[in-house]
């Protein structure tokens, strides 16, 4: 008889149908089910996740299911309808959490459900046959002594048959069980029950072998059992994999562990509805768990950021990618606090997110810091301009003043008389006042508190041409005049751009164009110099000087530079 149409009849089942596996906690929520699974009952991928296990298998009392064993129930297909099916339950215990592994077996042929079958002796071998092919099965009598067994014993244990005739099974104890488990094993097929469980052996070579086992007593007709049939089913690979997963919880679970102490913690959808958080976005936000879930993050946008902002960050993590990057955001009381973000997209088979973790930690005290320093910063600037601005105007109006008193004097004694010393006197004076003038335009340039920037960038320009033969292009498109604080952090990094253009550009031109776009200053200085590498270039003090300075005005300033391909500051400030 074909094996194929044995089993069917056997079994109710379609060769080759395949078995479906389903892994669920204690209280029955589904953690992982396999495609098998999802068109057993048809679901779309990842909409059993956290699903009850009763949803599938309404009869499914994993508690009271024993080790093992094969238990017929009722299936609810997503549609709506009823299907017969087999499934095996085995239960193991990981990050002292109890977990239960079934294995589902959907009957395809319902009309042989229950029948009674009488077969035929050529039947009873080809069943015989297909058991030993399969199954390792071996007789003892009532002492424990092996007295008949088939091939696959031999051949998964590596003894030979007349190693194994006349011996116990403690030819092939592996140790990994207690003395306990044994006489329990012992006491429950010697009173006429049959015993189901897992047992790890070893083979003649010292290598281990994890078998399911059924023994069923034989028994006389005074109801004591004389031999004892035992069938195993070799179940190594899988326990290699439960043991590996076993391995992957407990990692995960000393992960979270780590990540729940440490940092802020929340799981969206692929619409970004919180599907969880863990207590310390709680302890934060100060809202509690059944506040947050099912809402969106909206509900702690503090409005501190632009909708560009947002849709940044949105663009990002719905195509696929991770995004960083610093949020402020406003708890339950309305007061503010900082986080540093990580939000990574989980995607499926398409390649598409179906649920983003988000990762923050929160850095309010580093941000006030910085606040705090950003103010000290813009203070100590003003202080030192117009200390700037007072040494200029002592320096045009007090000691100028005083050198061309001295200068008309020296002119004076020179329409009086003829001397060597005089004419060296007069010009002596005059590169002194010359000089002043400079520092006093370096310090603080009058013309812009008295006209404004644009004619103080110009005179600047014209000036550092003239002195340094290097040709400046300038333009502004400038609609308006800005406040003291801006125009001054304008002047002053080009001020400093052009000094570094002098000393290391090695250039005979530049650009310098201000212009204003939309909502926002735009300022660059170019040359088409020497250039330099950015990574390798000490960053000074000057830089430094005008990062901060961009940094009080709520602007920044951005530096491109390559070697033999010149140099550009940029510089972006709100108007």
């Amino acid at each position: 008889m074909d094996l194929n149409k044995h089993l069917e009849m056997e079994e109710g089942v379609t060769p080759g149908s395949s078995d479906a596996t389903i892994l669920v906690n204690e209280s029955g929520v589904i953690s992982f089910a396999d495609q098998q699974v999802y068109e057993n009952f048809g679901y779309e991928h990842h909409e059993l996740n956290g699903e009850k296990l009763l949803n599938l298998i309404p009869g499914a009392n994993l508690q009271h299911s024993g080790e093992g064993e094969i238990i017929h129930q009722l299936g609810i297909h997503r549609a709506g309808h009823a299907f017969s099916l087999f499934f095996r339950v085995n239960s193991f215990q990981l990050a002292k959490e109890l977990y239960y592994l079934i294995v589902v077996h959907k009957v395809k042929d319902q009309s042989r459900i229950n029948q009674q079958q009488s077969y035929p002796i050529n039947e009873l071998v080809d069943l015989i046959y297909a058991l030993d092919e399969s199954t390792i099965v071996a007789f003892t009598d009532e002492k424990g002594k092996i007295i008949n067994f088939n091939k696959k014993f031999c051949e998964v244990s590596k003894y030979s048959a007349t190693e194994l005739i006349g011996k116990d099974h403690r030819i092939i104890n592996s140790g990994y069980h207690s003395k306990e488990f044994m006489q329990e094993l012992w006491l429950t097929i010697s009173s006429g029950s049959v015993w189901r469980g897992e047992i790890k052996n070893k083979a003649k070579d010292g290598t281990h072998y994890w078998v399911d086992t059924t023994i069923v007593p034989f028994l006389n007709e005074k109801g004591n059992p004389y031999k004892y049939l035992a069938i195993r089913k070799e179940i190594t690979e899988y326990k290699r994999v439960l043991e590996e997963l076993g391995k992957f919880v407990n990692k995960m679970a000393d992960f979270q562990f780590a990540l729940d102490a440490s940092s802020i913690v929340a799981i969206t959808d692929q619409r970004g509805t919180i599907k969880y958080v863990n207590d310390q976005f709680c302890r934060i936000s100060k809202f509690s768990k059944e506040e947050l879930i099912g809402q969106d993050h909206r509900i702690i946008n503090s409005g501190y950021h632009s909708k560009e902002f947002f849709n940044n960050l949105w663009k990002t993590i719905s195509s696929g990618e991770v995004w960083k990057g610093e949020i402020k955001n406003k708890t339950k009381d309305n007061t503010y606090y900082w986080v540093d973000t990580t939000i990574v997209p989980f995607l499926d088979e398409f390649q598409k997110p179906y649920q983003y973790l988000a990762i923050r930690y929160e850095v309010t005290q580093r941000k006030l810091a910085e606040e705090e320093i950003q103010k000290m910063t813009g203070k100590i600037i003003d202080v030192q301009e117009e200390e700037r601005k007072r040494i200029s105007r002592e320096l045009h109006d007090d000691i100028g003043q005083n050198l061309y008193s001295h200068l008309i004097t020296i002119n004076r004694l020179q329409t009086e008389m003829d001397h060597p010393l005089l004419d060296q006197m007069q010009d002596e004076a005059t590169e002194i006042i010359e000089a002043l003038r400079h520092l006093s335009w370096e310090l603080r340039p009058s013309v812009l508190d008295d006209l404004g920037l644009f004619p103080a960038i110009r005179s600047l320009v014209g000036q550092f041409s003239e002195h340094h033969h290097i040709k400046v292009h300038f333009e502004c498109y400038l609609n308006c005049r800005l406040n003291t604080n801006k125009e001054i952090t304008i002047y002053r990094i080009i001020q400093e751009t052009l000094t570094n253009i002098r000393k290391y550009a090695y250039t005979e031109e530049a650009t310098v164009t201000i212009q204003e776009i939309e909502e926002e200053v735009r300022v660059e200085i170019e040359d088409k110099g020497k250039g330099f590498d950015i990574e390798k270039v000490t960053r000074g003090v000057g830089l430094f000087s005008m990062e901060e300075r961009a940094r009080v005005c709520g602007g920044n300033l951005i530096l491109h530079s390559r070697e033999g391909k010149g140099t550009k500051v940029i510089l972006k400030m709100p108007l």
